[in-house]
């Protein structure tokens, strides 16, 4: 066949061996493994000038923007740990631990 190019295989199943042996990294939110699904929650919000991303639970990430507004984000809570520790954050987070990596509940605005 013209055109056409063959990859090593050698390399795609070292890569796919080191990702299946590697454990999942924790969510910087909740500190469980992430599970199927992830989602990328920027530090400082793009309309903010954020570029930082994080992999975080889908949950977890709507939990943070729907709890805290993006201003305060960036000026506040642009680390981590910093956002582990706003109260409602830190709420969730003991009410989640228990849960399964991929578990899903709707999520409620903050008061």
């Amino acid at each position: 066949m013209v055109g056409r190019v063959k990859r090593k295989a050698g390399l795609a199943e070292a890569a796919a061996r080191a990702a299946r042996e590697t454990p999942p990294a924790p969510c910087p939110i909740c500190g469980r493994p992430l599970g199927a699904k992830v989602e990328w929650h920027h530090l400082v919000p793009k309309s903010e000038g954020g570029r930082v991303t994080a992999a975080v639970h889908p949950i977890c990430h709507r939990t943070v923007h729907a709890l805290i507004p993006n201003a305060e984000l960036a000026r506040t809570y642009a680390d981590p740990a910093a956002l582990a520790a706003h109260p409602g954050i830190a709420r969730f987070a003991r009410w989640i631990a228990d849960k399964p990596a991929d578990f899903h509940a709707p999520t409620r605005r903050g008061r």
